[in-house]
């Protein structure tokens, strides 16, 4: 029989033992922690006016790192939220931080309000529209749920340690629920197909 105990757990990290599986169950279950949750992260960015120094290209990367908060439920893969950026520095330079990127969601938006964006010095502005989407850190790391999922032995057989700290998304608690969820769904499809084939 296969168990899951809480060892530890904050807003940050959570350390679970998990006893009765494989090592290749286990190691499965961190690979999908770290990067096949799906989270939202900005993925296109329309610039409507920039005046900076920074390029399009690197505004747009830099809004893409930014974490945003996610919630699974009723979110599916089409799901898209729109982020605005309207600020103009006047008489002194202004770092522009993601406290002024506005959400039009009430859930997904910055984990932080005090992550910097950009550098805007008298008389320049920024204005733009972004949009995020979900995502599978698979596709890129942008995506990832986890900054750490790691996996280490006991002294027992088919006993193992996982560790997830969050990217910020998602709770910890979240991303190991999640992840359980997801690798059951996979390993379903995978028996499905295996019928399929001997069919």
């Amino acid at each position: 029989m296969s168990t899951i105990q809480v060892l530890t757990s904050d807003d940050k990290k959570i350390s679970v033992k998990i006893k009765g599986v494989s090592l290749h169950y286990a190691n499965a279950l961190r690979r999908i922690c770290l990067n096949g949750i799906p989270v939202f992260a900005i993925d296109t960015v329309d610039i409507i006016e920039n005046s900076s120094v920074l390029p399009d290209e690197g505004i747009a990367h830099t809004l893409g790192l930014i974490p945003l908060k996610t919630e699974l439920k009723g979110s599916d893969e089409s799901s898209r939220v729109m982020l605005v950026l309207d600020s103009e520095a006047t008489e002194n330079t202004k770092v522009i931080t993601s406290a002024e990127l506005e959400s039009k969601d009430q859930v997904v938006k910055p984990i932080s309000n005090q992550i910097p964006i950009i550098h805007l010095a008298p008389g320049q502005r920024i204005k733009l529209e972004a949009y995020a989407r979900l995502g599978r850190g698979t596709e890129h790391s942008k995506w990832n749920s986890a900054n750490v999922s790691v996996l280490t032995n006991t002294d027992k057989t088919d006993e193992y340690v996982l560790t997830v700290e969050t990217a910020g998304s998602l709770e910890p608690r979240q991303i190991i629920i999640a992840g359980i969820e997801e690798l059951s769904k996979r390993l379903e499809e995978f028996k499905e197909s295996l019928v399929n084939l001997k069919e």
